[in-house]
Formats: C-alpha cells, structure tokens, sequence
C-alpha cells in the first residue's frame, strides 16, 4: 500500500505537533514490546512512537487478543531512525519519493525504511508478522501475512 497526499499531509501535521510519551504510554508500549524490541522502539523520534502506539491501540481495539498484529504495527517504522530527518526533511523525502524523483543519502534511508526496520526487527529475533509488515507497509502484502491480518495492519496504520 503507498501512501496516499492525505496520509503524507496528516502525517506532517501529527510529526510537528507530536509529545513525548508520557509515563502511562511508555508503560503501555513497553507491555507490548518483547526485550529485544524496546531499544528499536524507543531509538525513534517522538512523532513515530506516537504513531506506532496509536496503530497499535487502533489495532488492539479490532483485534484484543492479536499481540502479534499490535507489535507488527508498533515497529513498522523503525527504520525511519537511520534516516535522521527532522520535519522538513521527512517532508522533502516522502514528497520527492512520492513523485519517483531519484532519493540519494538521508532521503533515500528514510524512503527505504521499511527493508532497514525489517532487517533490524529481524536481528532483534522478532517474529516473521512483525519483520514483514515493517519491510512491506508500503508495498503490497507479501505471502506470508494473510489478507486479514495485512488489512487490519494498513488499517491502523492509515487510520
């Protein structure tokens, strides 16, 4: 699934106005993560923690008992961290990528997260849901993840 100009401007809109994670949510991330995930999450920018814990809860709220599904849309964007973009260059990179303009550097780090975060999650051990949705979030559902459990993920992710 690409991102849409409507995903692309709320997103701009939640990075700038994004908070920390107050006590309670880092609480409520950290119940989701498994050990070896923690350091991944919490190596993103404020705005894609907020993002992921609000996927997250999007999905819990469909899905109770889908831990699985909340942790695949918790770290779907990790790979973003290599990248270190502010706003303005997270912005420049997903308009320019947007257009297929050719993304070198930086830009191109942020644009190829999904595989980045995919093969960190997978160093980190974590399961095969969690590593594909976060290489393929952008693209089209891989084999390996069902069709249900692939719309719920864009779902929370787009919501």
């Amino acid at each position: 699934m690409s991102a849409g100009l409507p995903h692309l401007v709320r997103r701009f809109f939640e990075v700038l106005e994004a908070a920390r994670l107050g006590p309670a949510e880092q609480a409520e991330a950290s119940r989701l993560l498994r050990a070896p995930e923690r350091d991944l999450f919490w190596g993103q920018c404020p705005a894609d923690q907020r993002h992921g814990l609000e996927s997250a809860r999007l999905l819990l709220r469909r899905c109770p008992a889908r831990h699985d599904l909340a942790r695949a849309a918790l770290l779907h964007d990790v790979g973003k961290r290599h990248a270190g973009l502010g706003v303005a260059g997270r912005t420049m990179a997903a308009t320019l990528g947007a257009v297929r303009f050719p993304l070198r550097g930086r830009w191109a780090a942020y644009r190829d997260h999904g595989p980045a975060g995919a093969a960190d999650l997978e160093a980190a051990g974590a399961e095969p849901l969690v590593v594909g949705f976060a290489r393929h979030h952008h693209g089209s559902r891989p084999e390996d993840i069902p069709t249900a459990d692939w719309e719920e993920l864009c779902r929370a992710d787009y919501a």
